[in-house]
């Protein structure tokens, strides 16, 4: 075991049964609030980088102190003990075995009892349905962190609500709507996520060392795709709009992201088989699970994820931002509230051939291009600044525990 923005101009209406409101800059206090963060540590996407955000970045806000529980070791645990910060390892936890939960909760609780903290923040349904009981019996504050729109229909959901939080935070208006689908008269308060914008003076080293060694000239543009194995990336319909650029033009296509359970591995073999069968193998590069993503975009002339289901928000649209790289993705999900027309193009969703006309376009024109990218920085900061949007979260919790 280890014991290691910008304020949208208008939100619209709030979410039926929930209270929005975004939260603005919030002052320090002079005492530390502690804050436990659960999440079954099993898998790594954007929730996991938020986690290790949030540790790496607690020194922009001295007053809140977090600490982390997760039921599995792993590439997260390592990252976030690495940092610093508390990391206790609960123990695999599996609902399908009754016993497993109960161990858990029992060593959450016994944590609570040894680390007082002031409140505890469980990230995604599941963490709420296994834990979310034992922070009541603690006598602790609950909040519910929403990273995507919830439907309510699946069995994880509805489980989720028999376990009511005091505040739950989203990560963006889209994901805001789904909140009352599981739970009325939960505030909501609205928080871009912080995001690790940090200068690299050697991005220039890195942009001409990663394409030598993936043999790429500086005549030819390289599009980029981070992200999990998942379907709901828009993959396929990356590769088919592929298919019909011109090849006046030199291209090729970057794929980062690691098969990380069974079914994944069998969609990125899809893949694979699909690059093959459209011609384009030689030009798509499936580069695996990667931990250098700030070199990789050094690296890249355009990002495109298109996406076919929508997101809550999309950490990696930022990342690219801040890279200044242009962004081509679908007009779905929190992804508009990032990508504008300052700063990339939004497409129909399930559309490739508007898809291929986008991604043409910014092949063909390097001058816009280089008009996109410095705005993405801009954009990027506006949106998630990490001093801002770490006070932001500080406030936040604050009056959630008061």
């Amino acid at each position: 075991m280890m014991h290691e923005s910008r304020r949208p101009a208008s939100l619209g209406p709030p979410a039926p049964g929930a209270t929005l409101r975004a939260l603005e800059d919030g002052g320090a206090d002079a005492k530390p609030i502690r804050v436990l963060h659960v999440n079954s540590g099993n898998q790594y996407g954007g929730v996991e980088t938020l986690l290790v955000t949030l540790a790496g970045l607690r020194h922009l806000c001295a007053a809140m102190e977090p600490s982390f529980a997760l039921c599995h070791e792993g590439r997260l645990s390592q990252e976030l003990a690495a940092t610093g910060v508390s990391v206790t390892v609960l123990g695999e936890v599996r609902i399908s075995r009754p016993w497993t939960v109960w161990r858990g909760r029992r060593r959450l609780r016994d944590l609570l009892h040894r680390e007082p903290c002031d409140l505890v923040i469980c990230h995604l349904p599941w963490s709420l349905v296994v834990f979310g009981k034992a922070v009541r019996t603690a006598g602790k504050k609950l909040l519910f962190w929403a990273h995507g729109f919830h439907t309510g229909r699946t069995w994880l959901e509805r489980f989720a609500r028999l376990t009511v939080p005091d505040v739950a935070i989203v990560n963006s208006r889209f994901t805001a709507c789904g909140l009352s689908n599981l739970f009325r008269n939960v505030p909501a308060r609205l928080l871009y996520l912080p995001v690790a914008l940090v200068d690299a003076p050697e991005s220039d080293q890195w942009r001409a060392t990663v394409r030598a060694e993936h043999g790429v000239d500086e005549r030819t543009v390289v599009i980029i795709q981070v992200g999990r194995m998942e379907e709901g990336k828009g993959h396929l319909f990356h590769l088919r709009a592929l298919s019909m650029l011109s090849t006046a033009e030199p291209w090729v296509c970057w794929i980062a992201g690691g098969a990380q359970k069974p079914e994944e591995q069998r969609y990125l073999h899809q893949l694979q088989k699909t690059a093959m069968q459209l011609g384009i193998a030689d030009r798509v590069r499936f580069l695996g699970q990667r931990s250098d993503v700030p070199r990789l975009l050094a690296g890249a002339d355009i990002f495109c994820q298109p996406n076919q289901n929508p997101e809550g928000f999309g950490i990696t649209f930022i990342e690219a931002l801040w890279a200044g790289r242009p962004v081509v993705t679908t007009a779905i999900g929190g992804a508009v509230e990032i990508v504008d027309s300052s700063c990339g193009l939004l497409v129909e969703p399930c559309n490739p051939a508007q898809l291929a006309a986008s991604l043409q376009r910014l092949i063909d024109f390097r001058e816009l291009r280089a008009s996109l990218g410095p705005a993405g920085r801009i954009r990027a900061l506006q949106l998630c600044s990490p001093a801002k949007q770490m006070n932001c979260l500080n406030q936040l919790v604050r009056n959630a525990a008061a």
